[in-house]
């Protein structure tokens, strides 16, 4: 379930390079080369922590003198004031890596944070809470993780994964063919491979019968109403999964997970999530100095 070891020490070398591209000249020239500190990363809110192998990484590539060691576990809530983690090393290494760490510390954790109140509005129903493809580029493996940190599921990772036939790609296909929409989706049937899942988005109930009459795996109900939403899951009864997206709030998210649907997808997990407030503190008794070799 977490990213793997290559795949993150690619992530954070990118970002580490991109903050300090010729190091960090304040602590190179203001910073003893022998120092050594004590720092703690802490919460200033609550939330669901995210990111131990990424911050523990970013730390560790800068100067694996540093030791990070953790007092919880990602997809683990803690509350105002508690310590995350705390870091040991050279000063200028802690230095250099804080931002960094932090960056991707606070985005991650206020993913996890924010998908846990979706999945908490939903309890008692069945609907899974899923996020999209509206994820920062290039840090769509560490965001599908957060995601699913804060007890959400993931959709399909790209667009290599799975046929999903939105609202352009129908509209193209609309004038530029002559065919219907089910003899369409059934011709793509005819030539995918036959574990390949097929989904196809809707925004009008009339557009249901067409869609299911090709026999597709999951539809889309893109920005319908609570009303329609229960008359679409009761319309589609067990013939496919039914997925409901666009607008999606944490007002309404109850509301729309009593209509029945199986897939709540959101958009806002990922695109427009609110970092968490961390911070990393020296500690002043834990300044010491390395003895020089």
């Amino acid at each position: 379930m977490k990213p793997s070891r290559d795949a993150v020490d690619t992530i954070v070398r990118m970002a580490l390079l991109e903050d300090a591209p010729w190091g960090d000249l304040t602590s190179q020239s203001l910073i003893p080369a022998t120092a050594s500190v004590t720092a703690q990363i802490g919460a200033r809110e609550s939330g669901f922590f995210c990111g131990r192998d990424i911050v523990a990484t970013a730390f560790s590539l800068t100067d694996p003198a540093i030791t990070t060691d953790f007092h919880i576990i990602d997809g683990e809530a803690f509350a105002l004031g508690a310590i995350i983690a705390t870091i040991k090393g050279p000063a200028r290494g802690i230095l250099q890596a804080e931002r960094v760490a932090l960056n991707f510390a606070q985005r991650l954790s206020g993913i996890a944070t924010l998908t846990a109140a979706y999945v908490r509005e939903t309890k008692g129903f069945r609907a899974r809470i899923t996020d999209t493809r509206k994820t920062t580029p290039g840090l769509r493996l560490f965001e599908r993780y957060a995601v699913r940190c804060g007890g959400g599921h993931n959709h399909r990772f790209s667009l290599s994964d799975a046929v999903m036939a939105k609202d352009n790609h129908l509209a193209v296909l609309a004038a530029h063919s002559s065919a219907n929409l089910t003899d369409s989706l059934l011709a793509l049937r005819a030539v995918v491979p036959h574990t390949t899942h097929l989904e196809v988005e809707v925004d009008r109930l009339d557009q249901i019968e067409a869609a299911l009459a090709a026999n597709v795996d999951t539809v889309l109900l893109d920005n319908f109403s609570i009303e329609d939403l229960r008359t679409a899951v009761s319309q589609i009864s067990g013939r496919a999964l039914t997925e409901a997206s666009g607008g999606i709030t944490l007002d309404r998210i109850r509301d729309i997970a009593a209509t029945g649907v199986d897939i709540i997808s959101i958009g806002a997990l990922t695109h427009s999530v609110r970092a968490l407030d961390l911070g990393l503190d020296i500690n002043p008794v834990g300044v010491s100095a390395i003895n020089p070799r």
